[in-house]
């Protein structure tokens, strides 16, 4: 129902105001009969006209019934009646309406219970079959969705549901406005707002989900390194005909992990000389150094040992005759 407009009341004391000065006439003078009469008479004539006095806005069609028989639609704006003989059936909405429904513990394709949320766009275009053809068109529309929605969560899969929202509600839209447009309304869309499953099924979907995601990434990893590897191997065919290419490799390792970190590195003294770095480098002058000392001492020792050896050998045969003669 439209809410009421202050213009009939507006016409209604403006059209009493002479009754009220026939009912003050009526008291003072003598023949008050007659006066008050007339005042009385002209009070139901004023609520006559004001009843008679109708605003719809303009977003609003209203159903106007004479003697129970549907005659027109009538607003927006000002338009009069015949009080008691025709009446104000409904005032239709013409404007785009919300209406939110649901289906609770409703088991889908997979025998999963779920509850599902949803929004209904909706707008009266014929009210002659809003107001006629359906009782309460706004609770049948109500109805209506929720029985849809309730075939179309039975039809699908729980992952249907959670991934094509968008095809369920096209679905959805199409069943509700074949149910409707016999009664004048048309179904602009339907939203699924949210898909609630129980907590055990949310936990055992995370617990896959993650492991779903550890999955690819180990593919992926393992994608990578086998990538890498190529590439390791093209590399080394790249310097296998060209050690120059290699040695300047090797050397701009070792600059980048000196200038990266910040650190002594200690190489064998062997890649070194594979690196053709020659003798200025520490390590490789260092082991030299202690490998000639050893060759010196090696050397020193070795005439005193042989001296050793000949007293020995010379010291034998005399004890020997010495044992002999005794």
């Amino acid at each position: 129902m439209s809410q009421q407009h202050p213009l009939p009341y507006i016409i209604f004391i403006i059209l009493c105001t002479p009754a009220l000065w026939l009912f003050y006439v009526g008291l003072t003078s003598l023949g008050q009969t007659l006066y008050l009469v007339a005042a009385v008479v002209w009070i139901i004539i004023a609520a006559f006209i004001a009843a008679s006095v109708k605003i719809a806005d303009q977003w609003e069609r209203v159903v106007v019934l004479r003697l129970g028989k549907f005659t027109e639609l009538k607003g927006p704006g000002v338009f009069f009646i015949i009080p008691v003989i025709e009446k104000v059936a409904y005032w239709i909405d013409n404007r785009i309406i919300t209406t939110s429904f649901k289906a609770e513990k409703t088991l889908t394709k997979d025998t999963v219970p779920v509850d599902v949320e949803a929004v209904l766009f909706w707008k009266v275009l014929d009210a002659q079959k809003a107001a006629l053809e359906v009782e309460d068109y706004r609770s049948a529309i109500s109805w209506a969705s929720q029985t849809a929605l309730r075939e179309v969560i039975g039809k699908s899969f729980l992952s249907d549901m959670l991934e094509g929202r968008e095809k369920l509600d096209k679905e959805l839209q199409k069943i509700i406005d074949l149910r409707t447009i016999e009664w004048g309304v048309h179904v602009s869309s339907v939203e699924i707002r949210d898909v609630l499953i129980p907590n055990e099924l949310q936990d055992a979907m995370s617990m896959q989900a993650q492991a779903e995601r550890e999955r690819q990434a180990r593919v992926i990893l393992g994608d990578s390194e086998r990538q890498v590897a190529e590439k390791f191997e093209e590399a080394a065919k790249t310097y296998q005909n060209n050690p120059i290419a290699l040695h300047l490799r090797a050397m701009n390792m070792l600059y980048e992990g000196l200038k990266q970190n910040a650190t002594i590195v200690i190489v064998p003294s062997t890649v070194l000389n594979t690196m053709t770095l020659g003798d200025m480098t520490g390590t490789v002058s260092l082991a030299k150094i202690l490998t000639e000392e050893k060759e010196q001492k090696k050397q020193e020792t070795r005439p005193t040992a042989k001296r050793d050896d000949e007293l020995k050998r010379t010291e034998m045969p005399a004890t020997s005759t010495e044992k002999g003669a005794l």
